[in-house]
């Protein structure tokens, strides 16, 4: 009887495989799904980083220069006029001064025109006025100077004590004169000039932006040196002038 042949199994190692498994390619996706989300998620996180940088430096910026414009401000301010004292007053009264005059209502808009600049009032304490103010130095001149040129200063908070020469008809007396000197030089954008078109009876005037005193040859050096002073701490450097800090030494 004859014998059966016996299938022979294939062996383990010559299995053949024509491809992944199923889930493979599945779990490769994911992968790269999980990979492309954490990526967006750091993108937008540094950008959020990135747009808070930029909100804080815009914010603190901002912030910084409030507080320049504020701190400017103040500290550029010119401080407020202060009363007219009444020693000056007194001293007025006794020289038979006027009394203390605001010739316009109201200060006019100043500029700084190219024509020729005239002047209704003299001496004048207000208006229209050279673009260039006087120098700082000197503060005695013996010769008058550019009107408009001095109008510009007074807006600058500076007071001009005018005088009219002791050499002519009314003048002031030089011991007078001298008193002034050491007030215009000591005392902050002051100044002691001659002005030989004073009206008649006035031999001294002091001026301020839109104010006024005027005194008669017969003050004495004691009463124009007290009212110059209580003219000058009322008014020099103060925002009585509309640019009342520009003034030299203010």
């Amino acid at each position: 009887m004859a014998k059966k042949k016996r299938k022979r199994r294939p062996a383990p190692g010559n299995a053949t495989q024509t491809g992944p498994p199923p889930s493979a390619g599945a779990s490769a996706a994911r992968r790269e799904k999980k990979e492309a989300a954490r990526l967006q998620r750091e993108r937008a996180a540094k950008a959020q980083v990135r747009r808070g940088a930029v909100r804080r430096g815009l914010i603190g910026g901002l912030v910084g220069l409030l507080v320049f414009v504020g701190i400017s401000w103040f500290t550029n301010r010119a401080p407020a006029a202060k009363p007219y004292p009444q020693t000056a007053i007194d001293a007025g009264l006794a020289a038979s001064c006027a009394d203390l005059q605001t010739p316009e209502v109201s200060p006019p808009n100043a500029h700084h025109p190219a024509s020729e600049i005239t002047y209704s009032q003299h001496p004048a304490t207000a208006g229209d006025h050279d673009p260039t103010p006087l120098d700082g130095q000197p503060r005695i001149y013996t010769t008058p100077v550019v009107e408009a040129r001095a109008v510009h200063s007074l807006e600058h908070g500076s007071v001009i004590m005018y005088y009219r020469a002791s050499g002519e008809p009314g003048g002031l007396p030089q011991p007078v004169i001298d008193a002034l000197g050491p007030i215009a030089t000591s005392s902050p954008a002051t100044y002691l000039i001659p002005y030989p078109d004073l009206p008649t009876g006035t031999a001294l005037a002091y001026t301020a932006w839109n104010k006024l005193v005027t005194c008669p040859k017969d003050i004495t050096p004691d009463q124009a040196k007290t009212i110059a002073s209580g003219f000058v701490d009322a008014f020099a450097c103060s925002n009585n002038a509309p640019e009342g800090k520009n003034g030299d030494g203010c």
